[in-house]
């Protein structure tokens, strides 16, 4: 049985600022109606699979089992990574995990974050290369080029007519070796979507990078449930090298065949990828929200807050967030990364958090601060409650805009509607709960001495996070 694994780590620093540690591109929708991995999970229909197992970062596991639910998916397994090790140390987490109990399935190893316009012929490849798996292949997918490209990875064919052995797997080329490798037509860029037997991967990961097979064995000795997630061995995991499923394994097993697919595919890792695939006007923009442009041409405009306004603009990018702008030469969309590294040595908060900020319970969204105050407004989801806590630092006054809140202060518990509010001391133990059937709105003036995010000392919290 054929077992799709989805890849659901990483950052997308270049698509800063909307993409951020907290809230990566995978989990955004940049182009549809669904976010990136709920698109990935929905272009399985049509497959004869099981449920897709998940590898995602520990942050955001809430959020990714929230996207599936939204979208009336089951997954067999979400198995949450404590750190990052690159793709060779997922695929190994998922490989044990699915051979656990004796079974043997073919894995299909996807990204969260690739768009594919052509699903159909992402599914009949798919279907070629299940028959190859049963021959003890193991498979990638190549992606039939259709321009010289500088920023992906290649590999070359043996025959450039269909399914076909790779003879080599090459970096990401400078623009004069690209073109060769087009013209040649001998090389398709490397997708990063791959097909084998959970256990002859696994074979192959422990002959060729045994200290990695050795970690990730492990991390998964015990691995204990927490809700929908599956937590492995921090410590092991964490001692676990970094290291990619093409350097660990691709490149050096042997009998690995290429299947090509002409689906219409792009991995989005840049602003100007998404320009390239967006629906553009007459002057070649593409222009999402609240956008005005005037002789502007080539630009990607997008805006989730504020009216954007150009003016003779040419190959520029323009983002606005609610608490950041980017500006930016489409032709040095790959630096934007840089931008991201300053801040993290800032200590800046805009790498990481959104100002609205998810959580399993609701969300919160900062909408003013000062020296000694902080002022959020707070959605609580009906039927979801935040942890019984206390702040060392700081008080809180609760003031409900709509729904209806029940909250424990103290050995009080008060029930609060429309226009009512509550003060909750310096550290006074409390908890919101919303028992209503619609979303509890409300308003939070925090004011003290430190207002950070760390002062929450909590005691219950249905969510695991005590």
């Amino acid at each position: 049985m054929l077992l799709p694994v989805i890849i659901a780590g990483g950052t997308g620093s270049r698509l800063w600022p909307l993409s951020r540690k907290n809230l990566p591109k995978q989990l955004l929708n940049l182009d549809g109606n669904h976010s990136m991995l709920q698109t990935t999970v929905l272009r399985l229909k049509g497959l004869v699979c099981q449920s897709p197992s998940i590898i995602c970062n520990e942050e955001h596991r809430f959020m990714v089992a929230e996207q599936l639910r939204l979208i009336d998916t089951d997954t067999s397994t979400i198995i949450l990574e404590p750190a990052g090790r690159n793709t060779a140390p997922a695929v190994a987490l998922a490989a044990i995990e699915a051979t656990r109990h004796g079974d043997d399935p073919t894995l299909l190893i996807l990204a969260a974050d690739h768009v594919i316009r052509d699903e159909d012929a992402f599914r009949k490849a798919v279907t070629e290369g299940e028959a190859l798996v049963a021959q003890d292949k193991i498979v990638t997918f190549g992606i039939v080029a259709t321009h010289p490209e500088t920023g992906y990875g290649y590999l070359k064919a043996s025959d450039k007519n269909g399914a076909a052995a790779v003879e080599r797997f090459v970096e990401k080329p400078n623009a004069e070796l690209a073109q060769q490798y087009f013209d040649s037509g001998d090389y398709y860029w490397n997708s990063g979507m791959f097909m084998f037997k959970a256990s002859r991967f696994l074979k192959e990961l422990e002959r060729h990078r045994p200290d990695i097979s050795s970690a990730c064995q492990a991390a998964m000795a015990s691995p204990s449930n927490d809700l929908d997630f599956t937590r492995v061995d921090a410590d092991a995991f964490k001692a676990c090298p970094s290291e990619s499923i093409d350097y660990a394994v691709m490149e050096k097993a042997e009998n690995v065949w290429v299947v090509p697919m002409d689906a219409g595919w792009n991995d989005v890792g840049s602003w100007t990828a998404l320009r390239d695939i967006g629906a553009k006007d007459a002057a070649g923009n593409v222009c999402i929200g609240d956008v005005i442009n005037h002789n502007s041409s080539h630009c990607y405009l997008r805006s989730d807050n504020k009216l954007i306004a150009t003016v003779g603009l040419e190959n520029i990018i323009v983002i606005d967030t609610k608490d950041a702008v980017l500006v930016a030469s489409a032709d040095h969309a790959q630096d934007i990364k840089k931008i991201v590294d300053q801040l993290q040595s800032a200590k800046r908060s805009e790498h990481e958090f959104h100002r609205e900020v998810y959580r399993p319970w609701g969300k919160y969204d900062s909408i003013d601060n000062g020296e000694r105050y902080q002022v959020k407004r707070i959605t609580v989801k009906p039927g979801e409650k935040l942890s019984v806590q206390m702040h060392h630092h700081r008080a809180e006054h609760w003031i409900v805009v709509s729904g209806t809140a029940k909250v424990l202060r103290g050995d009080d518990e008060i029930m609060l509607s429309e226009n009512q509010s509550v003060y909750i001391p310096l550290g006074t133990v409390h908890a919101l709960e919303n028992p209503g059937k619609i979303p509890l709105e409300l308003i939070e003036v925090q004011s003290g001495s430190y207002l950070g995010e760390d002062d929450i000392v909590r005691f219950t919290d249905r969510y695991g996070r005590v």
